[in-house]
């Protein structure tokens, strides 16, 4: 709600709609832009990156890849990791990375894991800042952009450097009755408030108790400030001509000397102090206090001093490699005062705040409307403030010292649709809640980037929970949610998250954020044939990022009638130069067919598949009135690009968009299945049937966990020149890597289970080779039948679905054989018990060779 009076806004931002407070714990975010590393990175330019929309689908450019979350647990990093997650990324198609430094482990508050290797490394010490320097250096030798969140923790903006008098503040009082009619001789104590903070996450894991627990902040005990002293009358509703300021009848120690009017009068003295609010979750020796974010002077005492230890410890590292000053999604509280804020109320409404402070302690004053009237011109005080000083300061600065400013604008106490255009480019979130696309105050954020002509829209992408993802999560999953958050607008993912391994790869699944987030990195078992999935999000984000964004309406949305199946499709809408291209995603488990009508006419129709990169005319369609209808056959999950871009040379043909598949065998008999024995599965053995690994009788298979190699020969027959030859593997566990003859054909990640072997297939004899890679829950519970040799805790009861590692134990720290002989997996978080059902795994058919007829 707006008042009637005036209000400054010096960046008119155009008004959309209105975001409405998270209500449980969100998690990281980013979204950086790529620049050249041979230059200085130019702030707020945000180039073109697609000429030729052909070329870039075969040969997507590396600005338009997806990034990562980097999350660095804690002092568990170290150089030689920082290295290989840095090789790994450019590798597997990530163009670059945001650091949070977190604390060792999350539960979901800040968890601590003792007798770490390398304590002496502390966010934003010296030894800390020798890391971050390293992945500089090694993110320009490798082409990649580094990103660095500015503060410890996730939650928010601040750190020890910060303190009580620039930090988040809040109004408080004491209070006494007096009777009036005489002269009112009375001290006024300072109030007294909570020590501990007041904050919407107020918890930490403190190892001095051995618990989590909300900690005593000493600023709440020593910092207080005067407002103002208030008079109003006791009984009933006072009159605003009622409230009286007796401020200056109290003296500096508290005693109130005043002529009371007749009657009974209730006496506040207002003031203000910390919230106590903290950076959250973080080390105990990185954690601070949040800085004040409506006052301008803190919020740039913060921001240069983050920027100052950026180039004090850069150098000329800083703009080039590490380009990005980042801000998360906003959780720190809202404050209800700031030393300017009698000032800045008086200026922007109009009238004096202090009168209206008994409003803070319950009162109503006048009458409830002029109340609420005053609460709504207080509430956009607060939003101005944040606007201009959160905000707009924070943009400056990263400019003046070349960096980007990027962050996650929604659920703060400011408007959404205002804070946008500070950023060199926004990003939103989105969580896996339910096994859908979840996205947090995603229309107010990409609206308005668009609106803006923000080329990128990031997104904070597949945040989850522990019930959905535990070591348990695949491509395929994800490929669904992905797609309806670029049907939504987003189109560059950050992907939550990729953990900073600091120990050597005998050490898997290795370090974990805790409770947080899809397992997605280099110790993942399905890192390797995974990158086809990364390689799908680049293609993607390449046409995405092509061109601008066209507003959803009846003249330019594609429309979608069912003919079979139980389709969900959603689509987006983009143009660049003269082409019009539509991203349609089935976002259903099932597959069918729709007739999908665009309204385009004119230009040849194309299927673009970004799973493969395959580019294609559809030759069966109809232009009537300016739309184009055709029929298109999707697979459950399946997505497609649909372009129009070059002019219409032919008439519409008779043939089907999608060719029709016959068997042309069943590939049926025995395999020859070889597991990796380092981790437990054994060297060689024999399926008769294509079966689930979990129900075999052999430990090393039943609960093995990684790639095992499929091989066997099969007899074709005479081969039709001219037709396209498939291999359909039927049902996979997880993703599939094939091979014909010795030739490398590619990896099946997501429906349909189908690749083309027409170029390696020959008549007679064919040698198949078929990797399957399944996911790290069937091992790491197989570990939990062995005798223990890490000791665990539970983190929050409350939330929590898992246990953290104590400490470290000593055969780990000396580097010896580990006691339990059983045990094949390294971790810091356990979601697994013994009992814990196994995950379907392998590769269970039927698998057929399939020709198109």
């Amino acid at each position: 709600m707006i008042s009637q009076h005036d209000w400054k806004n010096p960046l008119p931002a155009p008004k959309l709609s209105t975001a409405t407070r998270r209500d449980f714990l969100a998690l990281l975010g980013s979204a950086p832009l790529f620049f050249q590393r041979q230059a200085k990175a130019q702030p707020g330019t945000m180039p073109e990156p697609v000429g030729d929309l052909a070329a870039a689908f075969v040969a997507p450019p590396d600005s338009t890849r997806p990034y990562v979350l980097w999350m660095w647990m804690g002092s568990n990093i170290s150089k030689q990791g920082i290295t290989a997650d840095l090789e790994a990324m450019k590798d597997a198609g990530i163009g670059g990375a945001t650091i949070f430094s977190l604390a060792d482990t999350l539960i979901p508050w800040a968890g601590v894991i003792g007798k770490s290797p390398t304590p002496e490394i502390v966010t934003w010490t010296e030894p800390w800042w020798e890391m971050v320097r390293h992945a500089a250096k090694e993110c320009r030798r490798l082409g990649l952009e580094l990103i660095l969140h500015n503060c410890a923790g996730y939650e928010s903006s601040g750190g020890t450097w910060i303190t009580p008098e620039l930090s988040m503040q809040e109004v408080v009082w004491s209070k006494q009755t007096v009777q009036g009619g005489q002269t009112v001789t009375a001290k006024l104590e300072r109030a007294v408030v909570d020590p501990h903070p007041h904050s919407q996450f107020p918890e930490l894991y403190i190892p001095s108790l051995g618990k989590i627990a909300a900690p005593i902040v000493e600023g709440r005990k020593s910092y207080y400030k005067d407002i103002a002293v208030i008079a109003l009358p006791s009984p009933g509703v006072p009159t605003l001509d009622e409230v009286l300021d007796i401020s200056e009848h109290m003296g500096a120690d508290g005693q109130l000397q005043w002529a009371a009017p007749p009657g009974e009068w209730t006496i506040y003295r207002f003031g203000h102090t910390t919230t106590g609010a903290m950076i959250q979750p973080a080390q105990w020796d990185a954690i601070g206090l949040e800085c004040d974010k409506m006052n301008p002077e803190a919020v740039r005492f913060h921001v240069q001093h983050v920027v100052g230890e950026i180039k004090k410890h850069l150098g000329d590292l800083a703009g080039t490699a590490l380009t990005t000053l980042y801000f998360d999604s906003y959780e720190a509280g809202e404050p209800t005062w700031t030393p300017r804020m009698t000032a800045e109320f008086q200026s922007r409404r109009g009238y004096d705040i202090r009168r209206w402070l008994p409003t803070f302690a319950g009162h109503t004053l006048g009458s409830k409307t002029e109340t609420e009237r005053f609460q709504a011109d207080f509430k956009r005080t607060v939003h101005d403030l944040f606007r201009d000083c959160y905000w707009a300061v924070p943009r400056e600065l990263a400019h003046e010292a070349g960096l980007q400013f990027v962050a996650e604008p929604y659920l703060g106490p400011w408007e959404t649709e205002e804070v946008v255009r500070y950023l060199d480019h926004a990003n939103t979130e989105f969580w896996t809640t339910n096994n859908k696309y979840a996205p947090v105050a995603g229309p107010p954020v990409i609206d308005t980037a668009h609106a803006l002509g923000q080329r990128i829209v990031g997104a904070e992408a597949f945040t989850t929970a522990p019930d959905l993802a535990r070591w348990n999560e695949t491509p395929a999953w994800l490929k669904p949610i992905g797609d309806a958050a670029f049907c939504a607008g987003v189109n560059r993912m950050n992907v939550h998250h990729f953990v900073q391994q600091a120990f050597g790869p005998e050490y898997k699944p290795g370090i974990a954020m805790g409770q947080w987030g899809v397992h997605f990195g280099r110790y993942q078992t399905w890192w390797e044939p995974g990158k086809a999935w990364f390689k799908y999000l680049w293609r993607c984000q390449t046409l995405l990022q092509a061109g601008e964004f066209v507003p959803k309406s009846e003249s330019s949305s594609a429309t979608f009638q069912l003919q079979s199946g139980q389709l969900e499709l959603q689509s987006i809408h983009r143009r660049h130069k003269s082409a019009d291209l539509y991203f349609v995603a089935n976002l259903s488990q099932a597959g069918g067919t729709a007739h999908c009508s665009f309204p385009v006419t004119g230009r040849q129709p194309e299927l673009w598949n970004p799973v493969w990169g395959t580019m294609r005319d559809l030759p069966a369609f109809e232009q009537v009135n300016g739309v184009t209808t055709m029929q298109l056959n999707f697979e459950p999950t399946e997505s497609f690009f649909v372009l129009f871009r070059k002019p219409l040379g032919k008439a519409p043909q008779s043939a089907p968009n999608f060719a029709a598949l016959q068997t042309v065998t069943e590939v049926n008999g025995s395999w020859s299945v070889h597991f990796d024995p380092r981790w437990g599965g054994p060297e060689a053995a024999q399926f008769v049937t294509l079966d689930d690994w979990t129900t075999r009788s052999e430990s090393g298979i039943k609960y093995y966990s990684g790639t095992a190699l499929y091989k066997k020969t099969i007899t074709l027959p005479a081969l039709k020149p001219g037709k396209q030859i498939y291999l359909d593997l039927g049902k996979v566990n997880h993703l599939a890597a094939v091979s014909m003859n010795g030739k490398k054909l590619g990896v099946l990640w997501t429906t349909p289970w189908r690749i083309d072997i027409s170029a390696a297939v020959t008549a007679g004899h064919n040698v198949l080779e078929v990797a399957v890679t399944n996911v790290w829950a069937n091992r790491l519970i197989g570990d939990e039948k062995q005798p223990p040799d890490f000791e665990w805790e539970h983190g929050d009861t409350r939330y929590s679905d898992g246990l953290f590692l104590k400490e470290f134990p000593e055969w780990f720290l000396k580097h010896e054989p580990r006691p339990s002989k059983g045990r094949y997996t390294v971790t810091t978080w356990n979601y697994f018990a013994k009992e814990t059902p196994l995950t379907p795994s392998g590769l269970l058919g039927p698998v057929k060779i399939l020709s198109e007829v």
